[in-house]
């Protein structure tokens, strides 16, 4: 009941706005994997997140927060509440000089050609990850000795009712792979980034270079959220996998690439209980071996 009338205020007050019910979430997450959610949800604008928010708050009903799901394991069960995907409703970007202004919705990928486009250089490393702007920001995403902290001026955010803010640098707690967004009720909506004018060859040699280097080591041909677990102070935990020779090691359809041990890959209909128990597996056999406590990276919904 609950969310037919959710459904209904939303499209009332929305006119033409998309949401659908029972949505398989596989179809949007990159490991392929995820039972139905009640309610999905696609805004077109922060009003719209502003409205959404509200009326499940007002219901009692979850919600989630989330972009194009390069980094995210939901449950065989599914979400019960309201997934609100903030994607390619809002990609609009601005660039000015040497400085950037991007909707959180739009992908790195696609961000980055516009950005190599005006011979701007700074964002190279964030060409290849395969996310979008404002999961970049909330994990603060880097590669190839780059991150988000070197190149965000600020960050445009939703708080917990409806207030639209303007967070500084400093004001995002930028660590690795962590932000404020983690630890408050935000929601990034936009960012202003800093960069700088450079030659364009350079920008884009740059760029494929990056691009080879993740053909070859990453096992992009299969389904996975990226590097399964954060890096360990002082080691790497791809390493520390192969090292305790789970290199191909199997449970279900999820399975330690032997590509890149980092990455834990969908070789064919693997669940969330498969993927949970590969990566509960791999913590104790590297702690037994190593004393080292692996922390996934994969954010776990459901």
């Amino acid at each position: 009941m609950r969310q037919q009338e959710i459904m209904q205020r939303l499209q009332q007050e929305m006119p033409g706005t998309c949401i659908l019910q029972k949505e398989p979430m596989k179809k949007h997450t990159s490991f392929k994997i995820g039972g139905p959610a009640d309610l999905f949800f696609i805004p077109r604008n922060k009003e719209e997140i502003t409205l959404a928010i509200g009326l499940c708050k007002e219901y009692d009903f979850p919600f989630y927060i989330m972009g194009n799901g390069s980094n995210l394991l939901v449950s065989d069960e599914g979400y019960p509440g309201m997934i609100i995907q903030i994607y390619k409703n809002m990609s609009q970007v601005k660039i000015e000089g040497e400085k950037v202004w991007a909707e959180a919705g739009i992908l790195l990928s696609t961000l980055s050609k516009k950005i190599v486009d005006e011979g701007l250089a700074g964002f190279e490393f964030a060409s290849g990850i395969p996310g979008t702007l404002g999961g970049a920001l909330y994990m603060n995403a880097g590669a190839y000795d780059g991150e988000m902290k070197l190149i965000v001026d600020s960050v445009e955010v939703l708080d917990d009712k409806g207030k639209c803010m303007t967070l500084r640098n400093e004001e995002m707690k930028f660590g690795y792979r962590t932000s404020i967004l983690h630890h408050s009720p935000y929601i990034a909506i936009g960012a202003s980034l800093q960069l700088a004018k450079g030659d364009k060859t350079c920008i884009l040699g740059k760029v494929e270079d990056f691009t080879e280097r993740r053909k070859t080591k990453q096992p992009l041909e299969y389904p996975s959220a990226g590097s399964a677990f954060k890096r360990p102070e002082g080691f790497y935990a791809g390493k520390l996998i192969m090292d305790t020779g789970l290199r191909g090691y199997r449970i279900g359809g999820a399975q330690v690439s032997e590509k890149h041990c980092g990455f834990i890959i969908n070789v064919g209909d693997a669940t969330a209980k498969d993927v949970k128990a590969l990566i509960s597996f791999v913590q104790e056999q590297v702690f037994e071996k190593f004393g080292v406590q692996l922390e996934p990276e994969v954010r776990m919904l459901g």
